[in-house]
């Protein structure tokens, strides 16, 4: 392929491809692209230079993007492969590529630093990114959220050798990866649809571990059911919150804050207080800062970088924080995840009423694991279901948010609420810690919620 001059993005919308667009704006290469509908993301990439339209229709493509010798293109897998420009790009010649493989010349090009894991993915990533960011080593890096530190997914410097990628297992994009250092965070089987099985599922992570890159490194949870397999040089250590090579000692909770002493094959770190204080957090801020040692931080560095770290849009999100209300938005979908972040919330906030409005995400995942929703949702004192959120998929027959609602701990308080009728209920109902679960859209009520709660509670 000929020199590109433009990038045609197929589902530009999305939190990852929204990185990449950025990345090519930023190197002087003309973006284009469709997504399905505007949102607040969207526009503002349209505001930073890209020519996004909002219809499946060929006639849009701008004729920047109609030339094959230099045009790249690329997609998100959730994209149908029956998507009318994606069909007239592959009829046409154009190299199209995923996103993933485009990250993955990255990681041929640069040192990646990257970041797998069922759950945990983008609070490392971020972590990790916003440790180099602020030190004398540097990053560029491509994250799956808006970081609260920079309002943006996206971090550039020309003088770093690293980037700092997560690494999405989804319709095993992560194969693309060619990582000099990576953190596996969890394995709970997840995305059946496209794995099949759990087995295939932790296979896939196998053969993640043997792409990185020989004299680079390994950091695996001590809880993985995943076997890894690296190549011959690569250092592997393990980690968690209380045992393996990078864990925490002398942990104090209270009063909102965290702090512990970090324990290191490299450096040993006393007095890290997380700056978002979850416990959650304990575990991903372990592995964000072994991936910064290992890229040669220093510990006052990552002992300052912790400490500022702010957090992701959607990841233990709080809005309001009081003695009479605590409201936050987690990004949760997964039951594994959503069992930790309950428990993250009780570790904190002791015995106060802990409630959740959850919206399932997907059907096929309501479907492979609506009794493990339930046995992590019973951990709640009170639970609001709304209806499943499809994204990709269509309905499948008797899989509802009421096969989660029958499973749920018969003695505990529940209700099904459609979302649009979440405003009314929250005006009527009391709270005294609330969280919103899911990735899909009930996060958009999330505003709307938050000034009926400031005038409920006078906040």
């Amino acid at each position: 392929m000929q020199e590109i001059k433009s990038v045609y993005f197929v589902g530009a919308g999305g939190i990852g491809m929204s990185a990449l667009e950025r990345y090519f704006l930023h190197n002087g290469i003309f973006v284009g692209g469709y997504d399905r509908t505007p949102a607040e993301l969207t526009e503002r990439l349209r505001e930073e230079g890209a020519q996004i339209h909002y219809e499946e229709n060929i006639d849009l493509i701008p004729t920047e993007c109609r030339d094959p010798q230099t045009t790249l293109v690329v997609y998100t897998p959730a994209i149908p492969a029956e998507h009318k420009e994606l069909v007239w790009f592959r009829e046409n010649g154009f190299e199209i590529q995923k996103r993933a493989q485009v990250l993955g010349t990255l990681t041929k090009q640069m040192k990646g630093l990257c970041v797998a894991g069922t759950h945990g993915k983008t609070s490392t990533t971020a972590m990790t990114a916003h440790l180099l960011h602020e030190s004398h080593v540097g990053c560029n890096a491509f994250l799956g959220g808006i970081t609260k530190n920079y309002g943006t997914n996206y971090l550039i410097n020309p003088k770093s050798p690293f980037v700092v990628i997560e690494a999405d297992e989804f319709d095993r994009s992560f194969h693309h990866l060619r990582p000099f250092a990576s953190v596996i965070t969890s394995t709970d089987a997840d995305h059946l649809d496209i794995y099949g099985t759990e087995e295939a599922y932790l296979e896939s992570f196998r053969h993640y571990t043997e792409l990185i890159q020989p004299e680079g490194a390994l950091i695996v949870h001590t809880d993985l059911k995943m076997k890894a397999n690296p190549q011959e040089g690569v250092r592997v250590f393990s980690y968690s919150r209380t045992e393996g090579d990078f864990h925490a000692e002398n942990l104090r909770i209270g009063n909102g804050h965290i702090v512990f002493d970090f324990v290191s094959p490299f450096e040993n770190i006393k007095d890290v207080e997380l700056g978002v204080p979850v416990s959650i957090n304990i575990d991903n801020g372990i592995a964000a800062m072994a991936l910064a040692q290992i890229a040669g931080a220093k510990a006052e560095e990552i002992r300052r970088g912790m400490l500022t770290f702010s957090g992701v849009d959607r990841r233990f999100d709080f809005k309001l924080k009081n003695d009479r209300i605590v409201f936050l938005s987690d990004y949760a979908h997964h039951p594994a995840e959503i069992k930790q972040s309950i428990l993250s919330l009780r570790e904190v906030f002791g015995g106060r009423k802990l409630s959740a409005i959850f919206q399932p995400h997907l059907f096929t995942r309501t479907r492979d694991f609506y009794k493990d929703f339930a046995a992590s949702l019973s951990l709640l004192d009170e639970v609001v279901l709304t209806e499943i959120y499809p994204a990709r998929e269509q309905p499948i027959p008797g899989v509802t948010s009421q096969l989660i609602f029958d499973n749920l701990r018969p003695d505990m308080e529940k209700h099904m609420v459609c979302k649009e009728e979440l405003p009314n209920y929250v005006r009527e109902h009391d709270f005294d810690v609330l969280v919103v679960l899911g990735a899909g859209n009930v996060d958009n009520y999330v505003p709307e919620l938050t000034e009926i709660l400031k005038k409920k509670y006078n906040c």
